[in-house]
């Protein structure tokens, strides 16, 4: 039986979590799975299942309620959208906060990766209670109905904001993103920016500090610098940066040769990085055979920026005022738009 759930409490919750986990807001570490499991079976199991057939009439995740923009989105084949969720969860967790999301547009016809990052307190509307904070979606609909239906309710708040279906959905956390890490040799970084650790995971790594340019690093590393974000120009904005860093250098090292080797073992052990997805074994060995014969990262994945405000609005769902993140309406439409409609 689901427990039931106070609003006092569930502030006290929100705090003690945040407080006991200090969790990085990591969303790349997922498409490197699929990315891995999708390369690994598309390299070794010889299937014949074209993009353009599999990614075909495809159905959304959750329900998009009345929104007219989902309603009239015009599907293509070998396109589809998913959902990266990097959360907080623990092993044994059956409730936990989305602490990053990011919604990839992947056309595997033209071989383009078009990514939006969307600010954890963004501020959206949730079915039955009104409007809260993005963070909190799936966490209130984990505890009230389930773990599973918490990651489809907030699908749906995400596909509600931006206007377009979601068709997979994927959720791992920083465990799993050191381990992905660490699990093909390490990375090579290449930093925007300065980086200075002001919040690091370990002790051993505060205070850190990283110039501008090509950094080997391995798991650990990873996960502390897409973890940062008060030292970097644009706070979030700039830790989006770091993750597109981040997730280029993990696509160019899983690509070299010398590294197809170990896609059978890493794909055998997506269960260790994955918290939960609604891929199938079908929809990666798909995914592999329209990305492996022409992947070239640097150049196919592109991060796209909507600006937002801070300010203190009620919510909805915790019957109080706290800080929330105003996506700019006109910018998200016309990103939206441009780079994430057929």
């Amino acid at each position: 039986m689901a427990k039931k759930l106070d609003p006092v409490q569930s502030r006290s919750d929100f705090r003690k979590t945040r407080k006991k986990h200090r969790v990085l807001r990591i969303f790349l570490l997922t498409l490197a799975i699929l990315l891995v499991g999708g390369t690994a079976l598309g390299f070794f199991a010889y299937q014949k299942l074209k993009p353009t057939a599999h990614f075909n009439n495809l159905k959304a995740v959750g329900a998009s309620g009345t929104n007219s923009n989902v309603q009239n989105y015009k599907e293509k084949a070998g396109v589809f959208n998913v959902l990266l969720i990097g959360s907080d969860a623990r092993k044994g967790d059956t409730a936990s906060h989305t602490d990053s999301m990011v919604l990839i547009h992947a056309d595997l016809n033209n071989h383009t990766y078009n990514m939006l990052s969307i600010p954890r307190d963004t501020r959206v509307s949730m079915a039955g209670y009104g409007h809260t904070k993005l963070t909190s979606v799936q966490y209130i609909s984990q505890v009230k109905k389930g773990t599973k239906q918490g990651i489809v309710d907030a699908v749906t708040a995400v596909s509600n904001l931006t206007g377009v279906p979601i068709h997979y959905y994927a959720e791992t956390n920083y465990w799993g993103l050191k381990d992905m890490v660490d699990a093909i040799g390490g990375i090579q970084m290449n930093l925007p920016f300065k980086v200075t650790l002001t919040h690091a995971w370990y002790k051993r790594n505060q205070g850190k500090t990283f110039a501008p340019g090509v950094h080997e690093v391995n798991g650990e590393m990873v996960a502390e610098l897409t973890h940062e974000r008060y030292s970097l120009p644009g706070t979030d904005y700039g830790r989006q940066q770091l993750q597109e860093a981040a997730l280029i250098g993990i696509a160019k090292k899983m690509m070299q040769p010398s590294n197809v080797t170990r896609f059978p073992a890493l794909s055998r052990s997506l269960s260790k990085f994955l918290v939960a997805t609604n891929m199938s074994t079908g929809d990666m060995v798909s995914m592999g055979l329209g990305v492996k014969g022409d992947f070239h990262p640097e150049q196919q994945i592109k991060y796209r920026q909507v600006k937002g405000r801070g300010a203190t609005m009620y919510d909805d769902l915790l019957k109080a005022n706290n800080s929330q993140v105003i996506l700019d309406q006109n910018q998200l439409q016309s990103t939206i738009k441009k780079y994430f409609s057929n």
